[in-house]
């Protein structure tokens, strides 16, 4: 099975994966615990280019956009298709939804330069997606609490707002596979809420 974990920032899908990922291997499971961009060696150092701050030049959308999708296809072939081959479970902080969320409904890039990615370098979409969704607010002022922002994390918040209406475009189009959990409620209630659909 592929979860894969959406949301915008500080809505604790970093606490929803552990949980569950613990909760996978009480059951005697083989579960793999992954994240985008990032995964492997060479996609978490097109992380840093992407999550930086401190770059000579302006990172442009398509720029933004391209990364996402190297770091991507490195990750699917090295991490996630082997791992579901050999049947495992594998629990995905942020994949494709994040691309359409952020650079799409967030940036304004045309979803035909997305589709087109997709169809090209994505061999497998998640059995079921988590969306944690909350109030912007709410999220930035987590996320500040956890200390300095990175790179996407200095967005403004219409930004962010424009993300979060991707999102739900995506849960009104597809919610048999995504599922909305409510982020304001303790962890708890969250974890608990997500069992049920796995169930």
């Amino acid at each position: 099975m592929f979860i894969s974990f959406e949301g915008t920032e500080g809505v604790g899908k970093t606490t929803l994966i552990r949980k569950l990922f613990d909760y996978f291997q009480q059951q005697g499971k083989d579960v793999v615990l992954t994240r985008e961009p990032g995964g492997t060696p060479l996609a978490e150092q097109i992380r840093s280019l992407l999550l930086s701050v401190n770059h000579d030049e302006a990172m442009s959308n398509d720029t933004e956009l391209l990364l996402m999708y190297a770091a991507r296809a490195q990750h699917l072939q090295a991490v996630i298709l082997p791992a579901l081959a050999e049947g495992k479970i594998v629990l995905c902080d942020r994949f494709v939804d994040s691309s359409f969320a952020y650079q799409c409904a967030g940036r304004g890039l045309s979803r035909d330069k997305l589709q087109v990615l997709n169809e090209n370098f994505v061999a497998r979409m998640p059995d079921i997606t988590f969306w944690l969704d909350a109030p912007i607010e709410l999220g930035m002022n987590r996320a500040r609490e956890r200390g300095a922002l990175d790179r996407f994390e200095q967005e403004k918040v219409v930004f962010f707002e424009s993300v979060r209406s991707g999102f739900s475009e995506i849960h009104m189009r597809d919610s048999q596979r995504m599922k909305r959990l409510d982020a304001t409620q303790t962890p708890e209630q969250v974890f608990a809420e997500a069992i049920d659909y796995l169930k």
